[in-house]
């Protein structure tokens, strides 16, 4: 019997190919957004805590670290949450989603498209709207 060693090389864990490694890039998207979603809600919670906010609007905040969010509430001073730090903040948060979130579409579309035209397709597709939600949210995001 064959034992397994713990020192295994790339190749021989088969992640040299271009599907390996979006399955693990998909893996650290969703780790990455669990991250910076806790980041955010440690922060609502800490400034919500000083200006009185509430519960719906902290949740709000820690999905999308928009200040547009803290905008549609009673706060009166919304200068602590339109710092360049929140924007990037957002921003990570909205490019990693929207690329995780699109490899997602483009995996279940492969599994119900049979042909490879149809895929190069919807992948071309994705890929555009995933670019287009990208730039819109980051033109939102840094204007607003």
């Amino acid at each position: 019997m064959k034992t397994k060693t713990k020192t295994l090389s790339l190749k021989e864990r088969g992640l040299t190919n271009f599907e390996s490694i979006m399955w693990v890039f998909t893996r650290l998207s969703a780790l990455g957004m669990y991250a910076l979603i806790l980041f955010a809600l440690i922060g609502a919670l800490v400034m919500g805590a000083r200006n009185n906010m509430n519960l719906a609007d902290v949740m709000r905040w820690s999905f999308m670290p928009n200040v547009t969010h803290v905008e549609g509430t009673d706060l009166q001073d919304i200068e602590p949450w339109a710092t360049p730090f929140w924007k990037l903040t957002a921003s990570a948060l909205l490019l990693l989603a929207t690329a995780h979130g699109v490899h997602g579409l483009v995996v279940i579309a492969d599994d119900y498209i049979v042909s490879s035209k149809g895929r190069n397709f919807v992948r071309l597709l994705s890929v555009v709207f995933m670019t287009a939600m990208m730039l819109m949210g980051l033109w939102i995001l840094w204007t607003s």
